[in-house]
């Protein structure tokens, strides 16, 4: 009950904005959902999710009315690259994006896959890992920063004093010479 496209002309961000919309919900409410969304991300999905659905009737003789969105997938494909004229002959470099596109169907009212359900319960243990490792590592990080000795505050930089009659820092050089021009 899978159906996917390749390389398709439409960028990863725009197609993901309309698969959001339609994440989880039965396949007669996406349609729907699709038919009122003026994108072109929409069609492409709508035309996809059609053909989900024509693989599940076909191969696996599941009813329409009972499946359910399972996973609606876009990836980033390859680009290409084109150029957009700028001024004095120059060339700006364009890329166009292509995505891939996968979206997988299931039956509603029946639970996911148990090996999906034990890599989700290893995957919250090795988050729950995770945290109380961060947890000890910024306690360490407090007690080690608490043990640091300060630096002393640094008064700001002193200019140098002028006298009244110097001249300004820099013009030395042109101080001698016009006085030797001068004479």
């Amino acid at each position: 009950m899978k159906a996917s496209l390749h390389s398709v002309r439409i960028a990863p961000k725009k197609a993901n904005l309309v698969a959001g919309m339609v994440r989880g919900l039965t396949v007669a409410d996406a349609q729907v959902c699709l038919q009122r969304t003026n994108k072109k991300a929409a069609r492409i999905l709508e035309e996809l999710l059609a053909s989900a659905v024509a693989n599940a009737h076909h191969n696996d003789n599941q009813d329409p009315s009972t499946l359910v969105i399972t996973s609606l997938v876009v990836n980033k494909a390859q680009s290409y690259h084109r150029g957009v004229p700028m001024a004095r002959g120059r060339v700006r470099p364009m890329r166009k994006f292509l995505s891939h596109i996968s979206l997988t169907l299931g039956i509603s009212g029946v639970p996911a896959e148990p090996q999906e359900a034990q890599d989700a319960s290893s995957s919250k243990s090795s988050a729950k890992k995770k945290s109380s490792i961060r947890a000890t590592t910024v306690q360490k990080n407090k007690e080690s920063s608490s043990q640091k000795p300060k630096k002393p505050a640094q008064s700001p930089r002193k200019r140098a004093k002028r006298t009244p009659g110097a001249s300004a820092p820099g013009t030395a050089g042109r101080a001698k010479r016009s006085a030797t021009s001068t004479s």
